[in-house]
């Protein structure tokens, strides 16, 4: 995982539509980027499905919001019409971007051990520096944890001015 208050590393990824997304593109005063197991798992689908409902609040507080995940664009792209998804998901075919975020590693279910991404989120503040990570992420919880959160961190944000 990175370490608090240190740059969240570049990366030039695909969505479903072929089109290439960097870090830098998103110019908001947040950045979540969601890692995620694989597409058209229940857990992801949860999460992904949290998200797309929840798009206008995170718009709202000036929030880009991208999920990252293993699998190309043809996978993206299914899984989002099948779940009527919005958020904006980008394929990491060879779990570079998530190796570099520290996510992407040995994992074991059911007895069996294979690599993987686990699911866990890093928040950016507007030069993309992390300002917290979210690595014991429950799908169902999850948005309302990262909108609390961010709520939280512009309270504090006014108090001091």
């Amino acid at each position: 995982m990175i370490k608090l208050g240190k740059k969240a590393p570049a990366f030039a990824l695909k969505d479903k539509d072929g089109e290439k997304y960097r870090l830098a593109d998103f110019d908001a005063d947040y950045t979540v980027l969601f890692f995620y197991p694989k597409d058209n798992t229940p857990g992801c689908t949860i999460e992904a499905q949290s998200f797309s409902k929840n798009l206008k609040k995170f718009d709202e507080r000036g929030v880009a919001v991208v999920g990252i995940s293993g699998g190309d664009a043809d996978s993206k792209e299914k899984f989002c019409s099948k779940h009527g998804l919005k958020v904006l998901l980008l394929s990491d075919p060879e779990f570079k971007v998530s190796d570099k975020y520290g996510v992407y590693g040995e994992k074991k279910f059911m007895g069996k051990r294979f690599m993987g991404i686990s699911r866990a989120t890093y928040l950016l503040d507007e030069d993309k520096r992390v300002i917290e990570v979210f690595d014991k992420v429950k799908p169902i919880t999850h948005v309302k944890e990262l909108l609390d959160y961010i709520d939280e961190l512009e309270e504090e944000y006014e108090d001091d001015e």
